[in-house]
């Protein structure tokens, strides 16, 4: 417990740091141009990478940040490229998804392991839990009935997702996160 509130501080004092904003700022763009090449295949299930930038910003700035990004990635998404009515429920789940890949990821050395784990329970949580009840919310349809739509979708992607995020990690690791952890010294 000691260690989650310790990243959770450090990760919002991190937010005031001019080269926090801008790698973030980067991280925002990549994620909205990632959106624009989501596969919307109904108002239930989407396929993308969009979240491969947000769970680099919980990486590289921790839980807050990492929340942050997914939730003014969530906003700026919205008002540039609307989609369908705005709900704020998945302002809330972007920010979750976020908080989960930034308290799992930052500070620790990248393993396959904890990429699965981060994507793994972010899938439950958001995808698999909180969507769907914002979706049944919005189109009255039964929470179980969204449930069963994005489960198999969710599930399915599960492994090539973190396969994807693993690389991503890795690769962060080795070209970026010795800058920013000299730097922030």
């Amino acid at each position: 417990m000691k260690k989650i509130c310790g990243s959770i501080r450090l990760s919002a004092r991190s937010l005031g740091s001019i080269r926090t904003i801008a790698v973030c700022g980067v991280l925002l763009s990549l994620k909205l141009v990632l959106n624009l090449f989501t596969i919307n295949i109904s108002a239930l299930l989407k396929i993308g990478l969009a979240y491969l930038p947000i769970a680099a910003a919980g990486m590289l700035f921790g839980p807050v940040v990492g929340g942050t990004v997914g939730a003014l990635g969530d906003l700026l998404g919205y008002f540039i490229f609307p989609t369908g009515p705005y709900f704020p429920g998945f302002t809330l789940s972007a920010f979750l998804s976020g908080f989960v890949y930034g308290l799992l990821l930052y500070r620790g050395p990248v393993k396959l392991w904890r990429a699965f784990t981060a994507k793994a329970l972010v899938t439950l949580l958001v995808s698999f839990l909180l969507n769907p009840l914002w979706l049944a919310m919005m189109y009255g349809k039964t929470f179980w009935a969204a449930v069963s739509v994005r489960a198999l979708a969710s599930f399915s992607e599960l492994l090539p997702d973190t396969v994807v995020l693993y690389v991503l990690l890795k690769v962060i690791e080795r070209c970026c996160l010795p800058q920013i952890l000299r730097n922030e010294s």
